[in-house]
C-alpha cells in the first residue's frame, strides 16, 4: 500500500506550540483521507524546533467508485420540478433517469448516478494547500514582499519549503503537485541550522528520518526527551549526584532543540543558603535548566544540567561558561530579594492589603483576609472529630489550636507582597512557610501558610495537620461563597476563578481527613458577612464564649440568608462529589439520592434546615445504598418503592392532591395491609435509630425487612379500590413506603 509523508519546514516553531501543531497535522489530514473515502492503517506526525512532519501508510492508490441513486419527482410532476431534479442529478433529459413503480404512491423518476473514484495523490493535491493554508495555529505572522497582498499565507513563522511525496513502498514515490503562496511542494529538506544546513533530497519517511539523524536532527520529540533524560543522569551520576527530574520542563527543553548535546555547569556555593525551591525558579526559569541534588543528603548542590542545541568545537566549554555566568546574576539576585524579604515581619506586610482589590464586588485582599481568619476560627471550633484530627497534635488544650489558626490565617497571604513571590509567583506559600519558620513561628503555622492553597489538583497532596485544613478550608470556602454571592459562577467550560477546583478541594479536605463538617450553617454565616460587605454596610464581628466558657470564638452578626444561593451552593458540592465518586466507581445516582434529602420541599423550594450537607457522611451512606442495592433485597425494594411511587404520582395528578397523613387501621381489609403497615411502622422506626447513630448498615437492613411485605402487597392487594375511602386509605399506605424509604435515601432518584 501507498505511504504519504509531508513536511512543512518553517523558521521557527515555539515549542509551546509544537505537540499541539503535531496532533492537529495528524487529525486534519487523517479526516480529510477518510472523509475522501481514503482509509489509511496508521499514522503519526513528529515535529521539532523547525519542522511538522507526518507519515501515513496503508493509503489505497485511488478512491473507490461510488454508486448513488437520486429520487426525483412523480411521473407527470410540473416542469420546474422536472428540470430541478435533472440539474440536480446532472442529468441532459429524462431520457437518462429511470421510471420506478409503486402502485401506492404513484411512479416517480429515478437517477443513476456512478461517479468514479479519483487517483489518490490528486485528492492529496486538492486538500493539503488548504491544510496548510488555514492551519490552525494560535498565533500567526505575515512576511516578505507578498504579505501586503490580499490573502497572504499566515504561518506561525515564515514557512520555507514543502516536502510531500506519496508511492509505494517498493517504487520511487511521486512528488504531490501543490503550491502555496509560492511554496512548490517537493522532496528536499534540510538539517541541522548549523551543523548540516545543506539541501538534500528524500524519498519517504524511512528515507527521510535515516537523512535527517544524519544531518543531526533527531525528529522524533519522545526520543529527544529519553536522549536527555539518560544523559543528563549520566552525567549526573560520574559526579555522585542526580538531576531533579522535571516533566513539564523537559518537554519544553526537548522543544528547543534538535540535537540534544547535555552539559554540566556551576554555580558559587554561597547561593545555597537560599532556600531549594527558590534556586531551582531562577535556573528553570531564566534558563531552562535542570537543578541537581545529593542523594545522599537530600539536598541541592551547586550543580546545574544544561541542553544545547549544538556539538561544540570545544566541547561545549564557552556555552556552559555563558549560562553560568547569566545563572550567576539570577541567583544574586535571588539572594538579594529573599535576603530582603527576611528584614520585614510577615504581619507588617498586611497593612499594604488594604490598598490591593481582590475582586471590585468582594473588596480589598485584607477584607478577604479579615473573612478568612473569622471563618478558620468557626470551622476550627466546629471540628467535631477531635480525636482524629485535632486531639493528637493538642493534647492539652484546644486553645492553642485556635490560636494557632488564627495566626496562621492572618499570615497566610503575606507572602504574596515579598519580593520573591514577585520574582516567582509559583513559589507563593512555599515562601510564605520559610519566611514563617525564619521569624520563629510554629511549624503547625509555617506548615499552613504552604498548605492552605492545596490541594490544588487531583494529583496534589491534602493536608494533614488540622491547622492546615482549618485555613485551607476557609480559603476555598470564601472564594466560592464569594463569588456565588455575586453571581460569578462557573458556566459550561469557563471557570475563570478556578470554583469547580476549589469545591473539589474541600471534598477532598473532608473527606480523606475523616472530618465531620455541616456545611449549611458554615456556608449561611460567612454569606451573611459577604451580603454584608457587598451591600455596603461595614461587617460587624460579636466575641462569645464557647462550651467550656474560657475560649474566645468570632462570630459574625447575622443578616438575612438567601436561601436559594445556599441550595444552590450544596447542589455544586453535590455534583462535583458525583464526579469524585464517579472516578472511584461509585453511582453518581445514590449521591442525588442522598443529597435530595430535605434540600427541598414538595414544591422544589431550598429548606435549609436538615439539608444533607455533611459530606463525610453522605459518602457513607451512599457506601451503604450501594451494597444493599447490590442485594435481590435491594434490588426488589428498590422496584417495590418505584411501583408505589409512580402510583402515587399518576394518582395524585389525577385527583389533584397529595395522599400525606397515616392511614386508618381500621380501613384494613386485607392481612396483607395490616403486614405492610407493621412492616412500615417498624423499618420506619428501626432505619431513623440507625441513621441517628450513624449505622448506614444497620439502616440499610431495616429496610430489608420491607421486601416480603410489599411485595405481598402489590401481589394481593388493589390499590384503587372501589370504596373510595378504601382507595384513599391504600394510597396513604403506599406513600408510608415512600416515606419510609427516604429515611436512608430518596429512591424516585435511583436508576434500575
Amino acid at each position: 500500500m501507498p505511504d504519504l509523508l509531508l513536511e512543512l519546514f518553517s523558521e521557527e516553531i515555539p515549542a509551546r506550540m509544537q505537540a499541539k501543531a503535531a496532533d492537529d497535522l495528524r487529525r486534519l489530514v487523517t479526516d480529510k483521507l477518510v472523509a475522501e473515502g481514503l482509509v489509511y492503517e496508521g499514522a503519526k506526525a513528529f515535529v521539532t524546533p523547525r519542522r511538522l512532519a507526518l507519515t501515513v501508510h496503508g493509503v489505497p492508490l485511488r478512491q473507490p467508485d461510488l454508486k448513488d441513486e437520486r429520487k426525483g419527482p412523480k411521473v407527470g410532476a410540473p416542469d420546474a420540478a422536472v428540470q430541478g431534479f435533472l440539474k440536480a442529478a446532472g442529468l441532459k433529459s429524462l431520457d437518462e433517469a429511470k421510471i420506478q413503480r409503486d402502485p401506492k404512491k404513484g411512479d416517480f423518476y429515478v437517477a443513476l448516478i456512478e461517479k468514479p473514484g479519483r487517483p489518490a495523490i490528486d485528492v492529496l493535491a486538492e486538500f493539503l494547500p488548504v491544510i496548510v493554508r488555514t492551519f490552525p495555529w494560535p498565533k500567526q505572522m505575515r512576511w516578505g514582499e507578498r504579505s501586503a497582498r490580499p490573502g497572504a499565507l499566515t504561518w506561525v513563522r515564515p514557512l520555507h519549503s514543502i516536502v510531500a511525496t506519496f508511492g509505494m513502498e517498493t517504487e520511487e514515490p511521486d512528488v504531490v503537485s501543490f503550491e502555496v503562496a509560492g511554496i512548490k511542494a517537493g522532496q528536499v529538506t534540510r538539517g541541522h541550522r548549523f551543523m548540516a544546513p545543506d539541501e538534500f533530497s528524500v524519498r519517504r519517511f524511512e528515507d527521510y528520518e535515516a537523512k535527517l539523524q544524519a544531518a543531526k536532527v533527531v525528529l522524533d520529540p519522545q526520543r529527544r526527551k529519553d536522549i536527555i533524560l539518560a544523559d543528563a543522569k549520566d552525567l549526573a551520576f560520574a559526579q555522585g549526584y542526580e538531576p531533579i527530574e522535571d516533566q513539564a520542563l523537559l518537554d519544553e527543553v526537548a522543544g528547543l532543540v534538535e540535537w540534544p548535546v547535555v552539559l554540566m555547569g556551576s554555580f558559587d556555593k554561597e547561593f545555597l543558603s537560599i532556600p531549594g525551591e527558590v534556586i531551582r525558579a531562577t535556573i528553570r526559569n531564566n534558563q531552562k535548566c535542570f537543578v541537581v541534588n545529593d542523594p545522599k543528603s537530600g539536598k541541592l548542590v551547586n550543580r546545574f544540567i544544561l541542553v544545547a542545541n549544538i556539538e561544540a568545537s570545544d566541547g561545549g566549554k564557552a556555552i556552559v561558561a555563558g549560562n553560568e555566568r547569566v545563572i550567576r546574576a539570577r541567583l544574586s539576585d535571588a539572594k538579594f530579594f529573599y535576603e530582603t524579604d527576611l528584614k520585614t515581619r510577615l504581619e507588617d506586610r498586611l497593612p499594604k492589603f488594604e490598598q490591593i482589590v481582590f475582586h471590585e464586588k468582594l473588596g480589598t485582599q485584607a477584607e478577604r483576609i479579615a473573612r478568612i481568619k473569622a471563618l478558620a476560627r468557626v470551622i476550627s471550633e466546629r471540628l467535631q472529630k477531635w480525636d482524629q484530627v485535632v486531639r493528637p497534635r493538642y493534647q492539652d488544650t484546644t486553645k492553642n489550636f485556635f490560636n494557632d489558626v488564627q495566626r496562621a490565617a492572618e499570615l497566610a497571604k503575606a507572602d504574596l507582597l515579598t519580593e520573591v513571590v514577585g520574582e516567582f509567583p509559583e513559589l507563593q506559600g512555599l515562601i510564605g512557610k520559610y519566611y514563617a519558620l525564619a521569624q520563629g513561628e510554629n511549624a503547625s503555622v509555617a506548615a499552613a501558610c504552604e498548605e492552605h492553597y492545596k490541594p490544588q489538583g487531583p494529583n496534589d497532596r491534602v493536608p494533614s495537620d488540622p491547622v492546615s485544613i482549618a485555613v485551607a478550608l476557609a480559603d476555598k470556602i470564601d472564594t466560592l461563597v464569594g463569588f456565588w454571592t455575586i453571581d460569578e459562577k462557573p458556566t459550561g467550560s469557563k471557570d475563570p476563578y478556578a470554583l469547580r477546583r476549589a469545591t473539589v478541594g474541600v471534598i477532598r479536605l473532608v473527606l480523606e481527613n475523616g472530618i465531620r463538617l455541616s456545611f449549611t450553617p458554615l456556608l449561611s454565616q460567612h454569606q451573611s458577612i459577604i451580603h454584608e460587605q457587598v451591600h455596603g454596610t461595614k461587617t460587624v464581628f460579636d466575641t462569645v464564649k464557647d462550651s467550656q466558657g474560657d475560649i474566645d470564638l468570632v462570630n459574625p452578626r447575622s443578616v438575612p440568608v438567601e436561601p436559594e444561593l445556599i441550595s444552590n451552593l450544596l447542589a455544586f458540592f453535590a455534583d462535583r462529589l458525583k464526579v469524585q465518586l464517579r472516578e472511584q466507581g461509585a453511582r453518581h445516582d445514590l449521591v442525588d439520592a442522598v443529597f435530595a434529602l430535605g434540600n427541598r420541599d414538595a414544591e422544589g423550594n431550598p429548606v435549609l434546615e436538615n439539608a444533607q450537607d455533611d459530606l463525610l457522611m453522605i459518602v457513607r451512606r451512599v457506601e451503604a445504598l450501594g451494597k444493599f442495592l447490590d442485594t435481590d433485597d435491594g434490588k426488589n425494594l428498590l422496584a417495590g418503592t418505584k411501583r408505589a411511587s409512580n402510583i402515587l404520582a399518576i394518582e395524585e395528578k389525577r385527583d389533584k392532591r397529595t395522599f400525606d397523613g397515616a392511614p386508618d387501621a381500621s380501613l384494613y381489609r386485607l392481612d396483607e395491609e395490616k403486614s405492610l403497615a407493621k412492616a412500615v411502622d417498624g423499618a420506619k422506626r428501626e432505619a431513623s435509630a440507625a441513621v441517628a447513630n450513624e449505622d448506614f448498615a444497620a439502616a440499610m437492613e431495616a429496610m430489608a425487612t420491607l421486601r416480603p411485605a410489599v411485595d405481598a402487597f402489590f401481589d394481593k392487594v388493589k390499590v384503587n379500590d372501589d370504596k373510595p375511602e378504601i382507595r384513599e386509605n391504600r394510597l396513604k399506605l403506599l406513600n408510608e413506603i415512600r416515606a419510609a424509604t427516604r429515611t436512608v435515601a430518596d429512591f424516585s432518584r435511583i436508576q434500575d
